[in-house]
């Protein structure tokens, strides 16, 4: 039996999970979005009453009426299908809402203005609002990785260069780099919500002309129009707490593709941090471990399985979100003054871009302040090949001795030789005709520890952490 009912037609994320029960879900739900599109039209109100040409009393009322829970949001959604959007619906049920308060308020709703100014200042706080909460997550993520990273500076691990060992690394210099690109995600992010998110003003086609010919009826008589337009832009962005944009932007969609490309950097850089994890989960590999919790990562056909599902649900976003910022950025080819499909084909990418990257952001947070580092196997695996992950400095320590093509040949030989017999590579090295005392076996030991070969991995970590990361308290408007 099918359901029925508006219960059936919610988005409760059920092929999303990587967002499901997040902060950023509900930050981007349509109730939010209503709501934000509600607060657009208030704010609005408030800035023509502050320069006089609203009656203060109206923009009181439209304010007090301006909320969601008033509103049939199906019904709203229904009626878009008549107007392709949703604010033509909205202006006719909020009328009625402030008439049935106040019938003379009630002709100031809207006064000007074009649906693409409200629904576009509403998405814009829609973001400021999403991207607060995923700036405050990737805060977290960066402070719990550079714990990981000082804590694992010196711990010696392979390095893996095309799915195989290369050369030791660190722990600690792993973490810094997940750390570094979650900082560079911070702050993509940060540039855009600190001025980059703007009102949209414009009118019917970007001129003006409503708010201005509003505002000579209203009682702006006498005021030069583009210093009322000034005015009025810069008290729209004050009540909205939103950037003051240098031109209408209805077919300017600067504003929107820069946020794309910022969100799809984010969702690349916890895509990184989870294909590591992945692949250092492995169970031949074992390097580290998802935090655990009761029932994560259980597998409905095998009870011996914990699957890393919080990197899982980080890499499915990861996957999809630059996918859909392509699309946002498709969109700037937005003809003439108002596009006819190209705005209306950014909302619904743009909510599934901020929703994912909240989701991920969050994730990642629960992965990296719970994430296990096991120093144990990864001493192990650098063991795996016998020292050959420390051939590079062997050929270089006996180059000066034997000359540079009869090293390698040396080392080829030796390397093959402890791997058919099962040898560490330094006994083999030892037993060599050409190195009889020139180094003993113990100094062939020690120069054939994986672990005494990191280079400058320790000093990274250091400036790698001096970076300061940023700490982020969610204030939501």
């Amino acid at each position: 039996m099918s359901p029925a009912g508006s219960d059936a037609l919610t988005d409760a994320g059920l092929l999303s999970p990587v967002r499901a029960g997040t902060p950023a879900e509900e930050a981007v739900s349509d109730l939010a979005w209503l709501q934000a599109m509600l607060d657009a039209e208030a704010a609005l109100a408030r800035a023509q009453a502050r320069l006089g040409t609203l009656p203060e009393a109206a923009a009181k009322t439209i304010t007090g009426c301006a909320r969601a829970d008033r509103l049939d949001l199906r019904a709203l959604a229904l009626a878009a299908r008549e107007t392709a959007n949703p604010v033509v619906g909205l202006v006719q049920a909020l009328t009625r809402v402030v008439a049935a308060e106040d019938p003379a308020a009630a002709e100031y709703v809207h006064r000007g203005s074009t649906s693409q100014d409200v629904l576009d200042t509403g998405a814009m706080l829609v973001a400021a609002r999403t991207l607060r909460l995923v700036r405050a997550d990737l805060a977290r993520t960066a402070a719990a990785l550079g714990r990981l990273a000082a804590e694992h500076r010196d711990t010696a691990m392979p390095g893996r260069t095309l799915a195989l060992q290369a050369v030791p690394t660190t722990f600690g210099l792993k973490a810094a780099g997940w750390r570094q690109l979650v900082l560079d995600a911070e702050e993509r992010l940060a540039r855009v919500a600190d001025g980059g998110l703007p009102v949209s003003l414009g009118g019917a086609a970007g001129t003006l002309a409503g708010y201005l010919e509003y505002a000579r009826i209203d009682g702006a008589a006498g005021q030069q129009p583009e210093g009322y337009a000034e005015r009025l832009a810069e008290a729209f962005a004050a009540e909205t707490g939103l950037a003051r944009p240098a031109l209408p932007w209805h077919a300017l969609r600067t504003p929107v593709a820069d946020l794309a490309a910022a969100l799809g950097f984010a969702a690349g850089a916890l895509g990184k941090i989870a294909v590591d994890v992945q692949n250092l989960s492995r169970t031949e590999v074992g390097e580290v471990a998802e935090p655990a919790a009761a029932g994560r990562g259980a597998s409905s056909a095998m009870p011996h399985k914990r699957n890393p599902v919080l990197s899982t649900l980080l890499r499915s976003a990861a996957l999809q979100v630059p996918v859909l910022a392509a699309g946002l950025v498709q969109c700037l080819v937005s003809e003439d003054e108002r596009s006819a499909g190209a705005w209306h084909a950014e909302w619904q990418l743009l909510r599934e871009c901020l929703r994912l990257v909240g989701g991920a952001a969050h994730t990642a947070a629960e992965l990296a302040e719970g994430l296990t580092a096991r120093p144990e196997r990864m001493r192990a695996n650098l063991l795996l090949t016998g020292s050959q992950v420390v051939s590079e400095r062997i050929a270089a320590v006996l180059a000066p001795e034997l000359g540079k093509a009869a090293a390698k040949q040396l080392l080829t030989r030796a390397s093959a030789a402890a791997e058919e017999g099962g040898l560490p590579l330094h006994e083999v090295l030892a037993a060599d005709p050409s190195l009889q005392g020139r180094w003993t076996e113990d100094e062939l030991a020690e120069l054939c520890d994986p672990g005494a070969y990191t280079g400058g991995a320790g000093p990274l970590v250091d400036r790698a952490l001096e970076r300061s990361a940023p700490t982020l308290e969610i204030q939501l408007n």
